[in-house]
């Protein structure tokens, strides 16, 4: 099954008081309201779960600024009032639903669902990316093929 929930990202006005990543402890639903800094090095919060629409709805939601300020600053206490804009929000499909902890992602081979060259990856969330030399080891194994060495 696939359930889809909806994460906002709010945009830290100014210069970023970080210069890498930070993460809260994980709570039932994900990795918590995090900062993530663009490639321009703007500092970014979330994504939040603050929904589980039937069908992709990306309006950014009113009245979530309280709610990000708490969870910020459980680890930026120093997070000035109103320095908060609304970035943007991201549809972000899951492999559990809301009243479940939250899954391992799931990758489906041929063997799995019989459409030969296929390799279906569901529900790849953080660590994906740290995960992604294993997925894709993973992938090949799937379809039987073996990694391409390169000369260093």
């Amino acid at each position: 099954p696939a359930f889809y929930a909806k994460g906002h990202y709010f945009a830290l006005s100014g210069r970023a008081p970080f210069q890498h990543l930070v993460y809260p402890m994980p709570d039932h639903a994900g990795l918590g309201i995090h900062v993530t800094l663009d490639l321009g090095g703007q500092c970014k919060f979330g994504p939040d779960v603050s929904g589980w629409p039937a069908a992709p709805d990306y309006a950014f939601e009113s009245g979530l600024e309280d709610k990000f300020y708490r969870a910020i600053r459980r680890y930026y206490p120093d997070l000035p009032d109103g320095v908060l804009q609304p970035g943007y929000t991201g549809i972000r499909p899951k492999v559990t639903g809301p009243t479940e902890a939250a899954g391992d992602f799931i990758i489906q081979g041929p063997a799995a669902h019989g459409v030969a060259g296929l390799v279906n990856l569901f529900g790849i969330e953080s660590p994906g990316l740290t995960a992604c030399l294993a997925i894709a080891e993973q992938v090949l194994a799937e379809l039987r093929l073996e990694p391409r060495r390169h000369a260093p």
